[in-house]
């Protein structure tokens, strides 16, 4: 099993959508994946169809499983899942979808409890997750968009770290700091966690035909930087954000269409990075200072 947390500082980068459309296309791919919405606004969720709404629902947050854990009583984690395979119902995939959901409440509660008992608590969503590993390929995990000791639980349980940006200046920064971030987490945990940084996202990007001066040099400045963008980014289109209200992944609801085909490309890429040394790893060429018009 391998566990692949998506992070950034900043907020609106288009994690979630990154999280639920690579889940998903693994899942497509044949794989065996979990997705785990970490985030308190369970944005992933419902991207996936879910909302968990009353006391019976709320008893399968993962953020109510995670307290419970912290003082030492366990809830089995398949038996708050979710079973999202209805969604793959039109391919003959072989993968399976599940979802861990998460809610506003119970998840800052949970936030509140892993910052009270410290860093011997972050590795607690390694743990739980360790315990399913036989039943998935690979866990996907949106993050929350801020510095909490909820986002540093999301880079503890993964394997690799994907960062996510926009041709915005201050999402660069935001992925300047995770990767930093990342590299903090095995001291922080005793060793017990070892995160490995997998490189950048382009998302909501331009034609290059259509690129200003401002998304030219945050391009340039996340391969100056060290960040190690993906070659396939993903281009600005109103059908990835619009998938949200059908509950169903733009991989899935337009797979043969361009957003489909990006994140498959993607996922490809995501996939070889994982199985290579860093020094094989394909990007992005700079692009001349003045390629395009202002």
């Amino acid at each position: 099993m391998k566990v692949l947390a998506v992070a950034n500082q900043k907020g609106g980068v288009g994690k979630t959508s990154t999280t639920v459309n690579l889940g998903a296309g693994l899942a497509l791919a044949g794989h065996r994946v979990l997705v785990v919405d970490l985030d308190p606004q369970a944005q992933a969720g419902t991207a996936l169809g879910v909302n968990l709404s009353g006391e019976d629902q709320l008893a399968r947050s993962l953020g109510w499983a995670m307290q419970a854990r912290m003082q030492n009583m366990r809830i089995e984690l398949p038996t708050i899942m979710f079973d999202r395979g209805e969604l793959l119902e039109d391919w003959d995939s072989g993968g399976s979808l599940h979802l861990l959901a998460g809610e506003e409440s119970t998840m800052s509660a949970a936030q509140d409890l892993i910052h009270k008992k410290g860093y011997q608590a972050t590795p607690i969503l390694r743990r739980m997750l360790l315990e399913v590993e036989d039943s998935f390929d690979f866990v996907v995990i949106d993050t929350p968009p801020a510095v909490s000791s909820l986002a540093a639980t999301a880079l503890a349980a993964a394997d690799h770290v994907l960062t996510v940006c926009y041709p915005e200046y201050s999402t660069l920064k935001g992925a300047v700091a995770i990767r930093g971030t990342v590299g903090y987490v095995k001291d922080r945990t005793g060793g017990e966690c070892d995160p490995q940084y997998l490189g950048a996202v382009l998302n909501r990007s331009s034609a290059p035909s259509t690129m200003k001066a401002q998304e030219i040099n945050i391009r340039n400045g996340v391969i100056e930087a060290g960040l190690y963008p993906f070659v396939t980014d993903i281009r600005k289109d109103d059908r990835i954000s619009g998938s949200y209200a059908y509950g169903e992944p733009a991989v899935l609801r337009f797979a043969n269409h361009a957003p489909g085909k990006q994140y498959a490309r993607l996922m490809g890429e995501v996939l070889t990075r994982i199985d290579q040394p860093v020094e094989k790893w394909e990007t992005p060429e700079l692009i001349a200072t003045g390629a395009f018009d202002e």
